[in-house]
């Protein structure tokens, strides 16, 4: 399989990701929300990055090889990098807590994880969404030859 054929399917599961994550907030599902925002952000990054062939560990945080390969992206892209490497670290570190709450203080995933929380996550990815979005469509374009 091409690697532009995986960034187009990881892009398709983050885009249906992104819709239930707003289902979610909208539900008051505020963990849920924030679960599917992150793993939105994590295959909408793990795709720009395999637009430019880069190969990362698997992990749910791709943020410090975002970083290290900043310039293999198109200029505009690199302009968001620092957002992109926040919200993919940010979200990372907050999955656990949103499936499980804080379990050594008995606290459940309602309990750990706000509506504010949820609906920034929510628009962080997003953001990250349309710009690797975004990225797909111009590498397609060029490959393509079009306008």
């Amino acid at each position: 399989m091409r690697l532009v054929d995986l960034a187009r399917s990881y892009l398709r599961h983050a885009e249906a990701r992104l819709r239930d994550a707003r289902e979610a907030l909208a539900e008051g599902l505020y963990p849920y929300a924030l679960r599917l925002s992150q793993e939105c952000v994590e295959l909408s990054l793990k795709a720009a990055l395999r637009i430019v062939g880069i190969e990362y560990l698997k992990r749910h945080d791709v943020s410090d090889v975002l970083v290290m390969v900043r310039e293999r992206f198109p200029e505009w892209f690199r302009d968001e990098i620092d957002f992109l490497a926040d919200a993919s670290r940010r979200l990372a570190e907050k999955r656990e807590v949103s499936m499980y709450g804080d379990e050594a203080l008995m606290l459940s995933p309602d309990e750990v994880v706000s509506r504010e929380e949820a609906r920034v996550a929510v628009e962080s990815a997003e953001k990250t969404y349309h710009l690797c979005k975004r990225m797909l469509n111009e590498y397609e374009k060029i490959r393509l030859g079009g306008p």
